[in-house]
Parts: structure tokens; sequence; C-alpha cells
């Protein structure tokens, strides 16, 4: 069999080269966007309600002394929620109820209250998501706030209404920076500790 001519075995290698050069590259770009993504961390906002307030105050009622020993237990959860740290930023709006809710872990942890107008959603979780990327947050809003915000993350559609009486919730919202958003509601007191559910169980899966 003849040998083919040098030239033609030099195009041949050339040829197969230029064929590998668009493989190499989507491995690489493959390869790329998986580190990528993986050293994109997950921002975790904790919404928790006020606790327990002062009913003889009609204006910008205080805590009541029940509200401040649950205050009190919130901060034994939150202060050792991550093993390598913990709440990283607090979050309440400008009334007596959030703020005397979140001081207790603030006093532990070293950490400021940052009190900001919570009426405008969409604005203020915008806030918090973009000057607190991968960081754990509490925020500390009245019950009728906490859906929309949950919500604005993208987290579950399908929270159960607060109670009146109900200063007990908790929700724990993943927000990755890509990929799905996770919802996880908890309960918490005095006297049961914490147990967590399904924000879907109590309104039809």
């Amino acid at each position: 069999m003849a040998v083919p001519p040098l030239q033609t075995q030099i195009e041949r290698r050339r040829r197969r080269r230029l064929r590998l050069i668009p493989v190499i590259g989507y491995a690489i770009a493959v390869l790329g966007l998986a580190y990528f993504f993986e050293q994109r961390p997950s921002t975790t906002i904790v919404f928790v309600r006020h606790a327990d307030t002062d009913a003889t105050v009609a204006e910008d009622p205080p805590l009541s002394e029940a509200g401040r020993q649950r205050a009190e237990v919130l901060a034994d959860f939150l202060q050792d929620v991550d093993v390598i740290s913990s709440v990283d930023a607090i979050f309440v709006g400008h009334n007596k109820r959030t703020e005397q809710t979140a001081a207790a872990l603030a006093g532990r942890l070293n950490v400021g209250i940052e009190a900001r107008d919570q009426d405008n959603v969409a604005s203020y979780i915008r806030y918090v998501m973009r000057h607190h990327v991968g960081e754990i947050v509490l925020v500390v809003a009245d019950g009728d706030m906490i859906p929309p915000m949950i919500d604005e993350i993208h987290g579950s559609k399908r929270l159960p209404p607060f109670d009146p009486k109900d200063f007990n919730e908790l929700y724990i919202v993943t927000s990755p920076w890509y990929g799905k958003v996770k919802t996880l509601r908890l309960h918490y007191g005095a006297s049961n500790g914490f147990t967590a559910k399904d924000p879907s169980a109590e309104s039809g899966g």
C-alpha cells in the first residue's frame, strides 16, 4: 500500500486537531460553569413574626412579659443556627415589637439591628438579598408581611395565615444562586421547643 505523501499526513493531523478544538472548548466551558455555580453561596433568610405584645398599649405596643420570654427562646435557638457562625445581619421594621423581638439575639451576637420600612416588600427584600449574599439574615416582621416577603424570594406560596394570637411562627428560606428556593416552617415556644413542619401541610398540599 502506498504511503500518503508527508504533506497529506500533516494536513490530516491538522484537521483532526481542528475537530478537537470545539470539544475541548465545550469541556472547559462546562467545567468552568460547574465551578462557578459551586462557588456561588446560598443566602438564608429566617423570617420571624414579632413576639407577644402588650395588649394594654394601643399605639406601637412593646412586647409583653411573655413576648420578652419568647424573644429569649428565639435567641437560644438562632445563636447556634450555623456550626461556623450564626446570624450575620438582623432586619426589623420601624416599631418596638419587631425591634424588641430581635434585641435578645442581637445582644448575644453583638450584631447591629437595621430598621427599614417594610411596607415596600419588593424594595425591602431586594436590599437584603443584594447586601447579604451568602449570609444568614434574620428578618422580624408583622405576620401579614411575611408571606409576601417569602413570595418575593420565590419561596413557598402555600403558607397558612397567622392566627392573631399565634406568635411562634418561624420560616427559614434558603435561596441558592441557581436552583430551587426551599422553605421550612418551624414552631417554637418556651415549653415545647422547636418542631419542623411542611408549610403546605395545613393548606391543602
